[in-house]
């Protein structure tokens, strides 16, 4: 069959599981990610582990687009990556303003206190995600390594 509309078997294999789980809607192409909670995450993984539940199960249980998806996941909290909520891209790319270099420094202390959250801080210092990214430098080699200008 999967064979005769020119779809991949593992095609034929989702499309009734997304229909029974999400209607109509599972069918539709998507054109933007889904958003789950950190929480949410963390909770399918812990059921993961369990080994109580096979993947599909998990996944139909919390609406996860795909096996791989919740893979991505455990793969994340065995390496004790932490699981963020997805926050899509950046909503308004605020224009950078001109920061002193001690500025500079609180604006990565606050993103390194507040879980690398790039966006929060960007809107907290009314600043770029660009100059909020100098966290990354930061994190590479140190406060050595900035250009002070």
């Amino acid at each position: 069959m999967a064979y005769k509309y020119g779809i991949s078997k593992s095609t034929l294999v989702k499309w009734p599981r997304r229909y029974d789980v999400y209607g109509l809607e599972g069918l539709e192409v998507r054109t933007k990610n889904r958003s789950y909670s950190a929480e949410l995450k963390l909770q399918a993984v812990l059921d993961y582990l369990k080994g109580e539940l096979s993947q599909y199960d998990i996944i139909d249980k919390y609406k996860i687009a795909s096996r791989t998806q919740l893979s991505n996941w455990v793969k994340k909290y065995n390496s004790h990556s932490s699981l963020k909520a997805y926050q899509g891209g950046v909503k308004d790319m605020t224009k950078g303003r001109k920061t002193t270099w001690q500025e500079r420094l609180e604006i990565v202390q606050y993103c390194l206190t507040h879980n690398q959250d790039y966006r929060k801080t960007a809107e907290q210092y009314q600043a770029s995600y660009q100059q909020v990214y100098q966290v990354k430098k930061y994190q590479d080699g140190g406060q050595e390594r900035w250009p002070r200008t």
